[in-house]
């Protein structure tokens, strides 16, 4: 069912990994896909504004809050143990990817730790450790508000990129539940992370027990403050701020010079194949760019991880704005000293770099 919270419940902050954001004028909890329905279509004939809650785990709000409906996609649980397995928007993801490599199917294990829930990643195509969640999504169920009606959107529709898709930056589609496609061989999907790799021990498109690569791949997440640990402020964060730049095929020789001359010939500059251009490591470039992990920001309120220098943390008394300040100071170091510019990967609600 939908139910309204009280007052003392609007803080957006109890609801976010970072730990901010001001209030809600109103929250809504939907435990249902049709509750989920009924609450965003109540506010738009409302002339509400909405504001789509999961998991909170890529989300930066303004200090000054949202002034509008803050919905809480509350719909969980899953169905299927193989081929095709339908899972609702409001599932926990790694809960969903624990409950699948016991039951012993593969497909979503290198994907093992990430915040959220299960309807956030379509959105922004979620991946790590050399997977995307496009690679295995066969279709969303969502609400069109415009349409006003119930549609499947199949993965060709949703135009996956890199951290992409169509429903990025846009409200108008609101996800109600996902069908992935995956194997019931116990198996993981080809191994193609170098780290990772070396972790397991095999050769770069080895498969191996799906049970195996998530071990692996939680090791990896919680050396890098990763893992969500309420105890450990490096993991009050949204995650990697940044996204890695991809500079176009043909701007990339000029940039690779630029960079070249910074950090001098002798220094290999990571870069790797993507779609219509060469993709840099954001995280290098804010490392040579003079930013180390533990850089604070406004009074030490905020700071990069000590454990990996793509997560911009809350170190407990921290605002939205000391994130912001220290967001921008990153950024724009990074283009004065490579003519690069980072874009952040979370959402910025009412407020920007």
């Amino acid at each position: 069912m939908s139910t309204a919270e009280t007052p003392t419940q609007l803080r957006i902050a109890a609801h976010t990994t970072l730990r901010l954001g001001g209030p809600a004028r109103r929250f809504v909890t939907a435990t249902t896909s049709d509750d989920l329905v009924s609450a965003v279509r109540a506010a738009d004939d409302a002339g509400e504004p909405v504001l789509l809650l999961g998991g909170g785990s890529n989300l930066v709000v303004a200090d000054a809050g949202f002034d509008g409906t803050l919905v809480k996609i509350a719909n969980t649980g899953w169905t299927g143990t193989g081929g095709q397995v339908d899972v609702a928007a409001g599932q926990h993801w790694d809960e969903f990817v624990a409950g699948l490599v016991e039951a012993g199917v593969g497909g979503l294990e290198c994907l093992s730790g990430i915040p959220g829930s299960v309807g956030a990643t379509p959105i922004q195509n979620v991946g790590a450790y050399g997977c995307e969640v496009a690679e295995s999504l066969v279709s969303v169920e969502l609400y069109d508000r415009a349409a006003r009606e119930v549609r499947t959107l199949t993965a060709a529709e949703l135009g996956f990129a890199y951290r992409t898709s169509v429903l990025k930056g846009t409200e108008t589609g609101v996800v109600l539940s996902v069908r992935f496609a995956l194997t019931e061989d116990g198996l993981s999907t080809p191994i193609r992370y170098a780290e990772l790799a070396r972790v397991l021990d095999v050769e770069i498109g080895a498969r191996v027990p799906a049970a195996d690569a998530r071990a692996a791949v939680l090791g990896l997440r919680r050396g890098k403050g990763m893992v969500l640990d309420a105890a450990d402020h490096d993991t009050w964060s949204a995650g990697s701020f940044f996204t890695n730049p991809i500079v176009p095929s043909a701007e990339f020789e000029a940039a690779l010079a630029v960079l070249t001359e910074v950090v001098g010939p002798d220094v290999r500059v990571p870069r790797y194949p993507a779609d219509g251009g060469v993709k840099l490591s954001a995280a290098w470039l804010i490392e040579r760019a003079g930013f180390a992990k533990g850089h604070a920001g406004p009074g030490g309120r905020v700071s990069l991880s000590t454990k990996h220098t793509l997560a911009l943390t809350n170190r407990g008394e921290a605002s939205t704005e000391d994130l912001l300040t220290l967001a921008r100071e990153v950024r724009d170091g990074v283009r004065a000293r490579f003519g690069v510019t980072l874009l952040p990967e979370p959402l910025l609600i009412n407020c920007a770099l």
